[in-house]
């Protein structure tokens, strides 16, 4: 998304900032904000000289030519829902916020056409043995699983190049030479993949440690057996705006208690809840990191995310979630296989 700082406009901005904000940069448009850069709305070079017809000088208040009802899209739509939207709107670009409203970025629509290609490298965990999917696993790699007509890893890889991201290592184990074989150097995905060799279990970021060329920009670690629609630059985006150093994908994950639940406070009762379903927040196994971290993981050793994230935790580093309300699926049993097989057309 292209940087909104230079084009913001807080509450006591008049008519000539807004003309200077709008003439000194190619965006051709000016954004509203309150003191927590929730987006109020928009202003163009065509709300200005409509109030300048009217009669108001260039010392006036800003506020009454701004459009308070600007179409934007939310860090959780994906690139073809944001396509959707500007298309029917019949517009050229649109901004991003949060659930919140705070105003992220602005997205140009010709770039969701033809996205550049970023520098951010990927990498994913692909050494699994997928063990709960024998005998499928037997002779493949859990995300070499065709699922609509492809590997699991195939529709990974093309979802992150759909978004410019196009640096990939895959940390390999099990049955890789398959995966290698398969994918070669990622030229004919449009993409450039290099391979990390584990010789032994690494955990979900022990892998990390076995890097050569260590990332110099905030770079995604994702699971191989995971199938999403999410949008990858928004996420890129977030870690960013927040200055985060590790940024975990979440999904809410519901579990309904089967029984009557007794809430009790020294033998007396207090009250009976039937079946409640309890919320949490789980890890959905995305990752955006900041170069820093590497430095935190031993070398060669097995080492968790949850881990990770514990240590940057206590170190206080800032740590965020990035809630998932896209399409997601772990491929982990043979039924989440099955539902893969059966959503993959409607949903890819």
């Amino acid at each position: 998304m292209k940087s909104i700082e230079s084009i913001k406009l807080r509450q006591d901005a008049t008519i000539k900032d807004a003309l200077q904000i709008i003439d000194s940069g190619a965006l051709q448009i000016a954004l509203f904000v309150d003191e927590n850069d929730k987006l109020i709305g928009t202003i163009t070079d065509g709300d200005i000289r409509r109030g300048l017809l009217k009669g108001l000088k260039l010392d006036d208040p800003i506020e009454s030519l701004v459009f308070k009802n600007p179409t934007v899209a939310t860090i959780n739509d994906t690139k073809e829902d944001i396509l959707k939207i500007a298309l029917a709107k019949k517009i050229h670009q649109i901004p991003i916020v949060d659930i919140n409203g705070k105003i992220l970025g602005l997205k140009e629509i010709d770039e969701l056409i033809k996205p550049k290609k970023k520098k951010n490298k990927v990498i994913l965990m692909v050494g699994g043995m997928g063990k709960r999917l024998r005998p499928l696993t037997d002779r493949t790699p859990k995300p070499m699983l065709k699922v609509g007509n492809k590997p699991i890893l195939q529709t990974i890889v093309e979802k992150f190049a759909e978004y410019g991201y196009t640096n990939i290592i895959m940390c390999v184990n099990y049955k890789s030479q398959i995966i290698q074989d398969y994918f070669k150097d990622g030229s004919d995905f449009g993409v450039n993949i290099e391979y990390v060799a584990e010789k032994k279990r690494m955990g979900t970021a022990g892998a990390l440690s076995l890097l050569t060329d260590l990332p110099d920009e905030p770079f995604f670690v994702m699971n191989g057996d995971l199938l999403t629609n999410i949008n990858f630059e928004h996420l890129h985006d977030y870690h960013i705006s927040n200055s985060s150093v590790g940024t975990m994908c979440v999904r809410e994950y519901d579990f309904q208690v089967p029984y009557g639940v007794v809430n009790i406070e020294d033998s007396k009762i207090l009250s009976i809840e039937e079946k409640p379903v309890q919320r949490f927040f789980v890890s959905a196994g995305i990752y955006m990191l900041s170069p820093e971290v590497i430095e935190n993981i031993p070398e060669n050793e097995f080492y968790d995310m949850p881990t990770l994230f514990d240590n940057l935790i206590k170190q206080k580093k800032t740590t965020i979630s990035f809630p998932i309300r896209e399409y997601w699926l772990d491929i982990g049993r043979i039924e989440e296989y099955e539902k893969a097989n059966t959503e993959y057309k409607e949903v890819f």
